[in-house]
């Protein structure tokens, strides 16, 4: 197993960390503040390349493995989390076209997306469903050639300026076993019967859009189902352990900023005639961030090797990296804002922002229980229960 970066790696993560340095840190507190969605910075990052980097060549992608993909992710959380989410999501749910999606979806919703026409979501979560996603209750029902989709999705990111959305849909309620009853569905927003309400007020990841998306007899075609009827439950599952993956990096990015910013005003905060970093407790806190850090990054990176190679233990690497990477950003944010005191404290540094943003992490993509859960599962060689 090797997850050195390659020459090609090397390059564009430096290429990732000047755009995130020159165009994300000057402007993030102002995202922030104002709960705003950075349209021109996810357009140029798009130019880049760096909007669904995993979506192949021949649909407008650049085609990136996935260890790639999760460089990238750091860089930019490393920057700001919710700018570099607003960045990284433009493209969620693009793996269930990628895996499953006809050629005729690819080139109408996999293109628009790389080259950052549109924005896409996925939608799974409902006011009354987080961690168990076999209880959603958005309904799709089969009229003629169309689908129509009622209900409500809950915490949609993108939700009120994506251009269309994957939709786990129940389609089946009354197939046999708990699971296949289920269909992803593709929900373009200018549908009629199709609302969004965004979600203001967020402790942090403030410039990524979240929203609450209703669905009012909203008619698709046919054709914009994803894969087979009924399989759109399994289909999730198989790429929670990417977008697992992708947040433990997430996770990673956010310590990693935190961790050098904490470093940086060490040296030049004063405290008794000296630099605050000569003294002994603020060394030893700064040494166990940056080790952390390296430990939550190593583990990602073999999780992500584990994904491109799709390696046995997978899902478990999966969910360790995910528990792991997110427990780290916010000890180490936490860690952060110590190091600044009370200059720590208020929103003029952005070791207060890394805070807030940290937290997220042990909640999206399954929380930290459920990812114990999964792990144990795993250890003790059950299956899906």
């Amino acid at each position: 197993m090797d997850f050195t970066l390659t020459d090609e790696q090397q390059q564009v993560r430096d290429e990732v960390r000047r755009f995130a340095d020159n165009e994300i840190r000057p402007v993030a507190t102002e995202y922030d503040r104002a709960e705003k969605f950075p349209h021109e910075i996810v357009d140029q990052a798009a130019e880049l390349g760096l909007v669904g980097a995993n979506i192949p060549v021949e649909y407008g992608g650049v085609g990136y493995d996935y260890l790639t993909n999760i460089v990238i992710i750091e860089e930019l959380f490393a920057a700001d989390a919710g700018t570099g989410l607003s960045i990284a999501a433009a493209a969620f749910g693009a793996d269930a076209l990628i895996g499953f999606g006809t050629d005729d979806q690819k080139e109408r919703f996999l293109e628009p997306v790389a080259t950052g026409e549109a924005i896409m979501g996925s939608a799974i979560s409902e006011p009354d469903v987080g961690s168990d996603v076999s209880a959603v209750s958005t309904s799709a029902e089969k009229d003629g050639d169309e689908w129509v989709v009622n209900g409500n999705k809950m915490w949609i990111t993108n939700g009120s300026v994506g251009d269309f959305f994957v939709v786990l849909c129940e389609t089946d309620p009354e197939a046999e076993g708990r699971y296949n009853g289920f269909s992803q569905i593709v929900v373009e927003a200018d549908r009629d019967g199709f609302e969004a309400e965004k979600i203001t007020g967020k402790l942090g990841i403030r410039a990524s859009d979240t929203a609450e998306l209703l669905f009012d007899d909203v008619r698709v075609p046919e054709e914009n189902l994803v894969g087979t009827r009924g399989g759109g439950f399994l289909q999730l599952m198989q790429f929670f352990d990417e977008t697992r993956t992708a947040v433990a990096a997430q996770g990673v990015g956010i310590a990693r900023g935190a961790a050098e910013r904490a470093l940086e005003y060490a040296q030049e905060r004063e405290q008794f005639d000296r630099p605050i970093s000569e003294f002994q407790a603020i060394q030893h806190k700064l040494a166990e961030m940056y080790t952390e850090t390296e430990a939550a990054r190593q583990l990602t990176y073999k999780s992500a090797w584990s994904v491109d190679h799709r390696e046995d233990q997978l899902t478990k690497l999966a969910s360790m990296a995910k528990e792991y990477a997110s427990r780290v950003a916010v000890e180490v944010a936490d860690e952060a804002v110590q190091v600044y005191g009370g200059a720590g404290y208020v929103d003029d540094f952005d070791v207060e922002r890394f805070y807030r943003d940290a937290k997220i992490t042990q909640i999206y993509e399954g929380t930290t229980e459920i990812q114990k859960n999964i792990i144990a599962r795993e250890l003790l060689g059950k299956g899906m229960v």
